[in-house]
């Protein structure tokens, strides 16, 4: 593997942060200053992987990759998506410092619901870009009762700011509150969607991510991903 590759599965830095670094000679690779053509030959071990020589990044001794690890974590309203150490309720004081795990994209401070944690910066991509179009699946509660017509609507798509969304699946739970299938992931989208149309969101809780659910997990709590779980993901990822 590109040793610059290598670096950055180490989250010791971005690929191109890793290039920089060869560049300018902060990485030493066998005692040797690395340049931008070298490999490492990876070693796979019970906790992931490492690589066969001794890497240093400004003298400091570069950590082996961590195996990939797939978490569901359902988040409670005030806590802050963001991994931010200075943030007091940040989601980084919630999480094990080993792996080290980040969510596959965002929910708002005033949101919760299911997010999923990994290390697998692949698959959080192909989850989080809205080229691969993957649903996720929303109920949310408005401050009043809403007419079939607001489901028409929503559903077709909503004009707000400089966007139009594209059209989703929207189903009634009840006479204040809906589902909403989502494949777009805009900042704060089913917010602006229902106030464009002149509801304001009091509740808003994700349920699934495609064939993930959030179930019976509690609130604060986080638990693995079952082999078949993980397995039925990956087979929808791969389509």
């Amino acid at each position: 593997m590109r040793l610059a590759k290598y670096l950055a599965l180490t989250g010791c830095c971005s690929r191109r942060a890793a290039t920089r670094l060869i560049r300018d000679g902060h990485v030493m690779i066998d005692n040797r200053l690395a340049n931008h053509i070298d490999t490492v030959t990876l070693l796979d071990t019970p906790d992931g992987q490492r690589c066969q020589e001794q890497l240093l990044v400004n003298g400091k001794l570069i950590a082996a990759v961590e195996a990939k690890a797939y978490w569901l974590f359902h988040k409670a309203v005030g806590t802050d998506s963001r991994l931010l150490a200075d943030l007091h309720n940040s989601l980084l004081h919630l999480l094990p410092e080993s792996p080290r795990l980040y969510p596959v994209g965002r929910l708002d401070k005033d949101s919760r619901g299911l997010l999923m944690l990994t290390n697998d910066g692949e698959l959080a991509h192909q989850l989080m870009h809205p080229h691969f179009g993957h649903c996720k699946t929303y109920h949310v509660t408005v401050d009043r009762h809403f007419s079939d017509e607001f489901l028409l609507q929503m559903a077709a798509g909503v004009s707000y700011k400089d966007v139009t969304t594209l059209p989703c699946n929207m189903s009634r739970l009840t006479d204040d509150s809906y589902q909403i299938v989502l494949t777009q992931g805009l900042n704060r989208q089913i917010r602006r969607m229902s106030q464009a149309l002149g509801y304001k969101v009091i509740d808003l809780k994700r349920v699934s991510i495609q064939s993930l659910s959030l179930a019976d997990l509690a609130e604060g709590k986080m638990r693995q991903l079952t082999e078949a779980e993980l397995s039925q993901l990956k087979a929808i990822l791969a389509k």
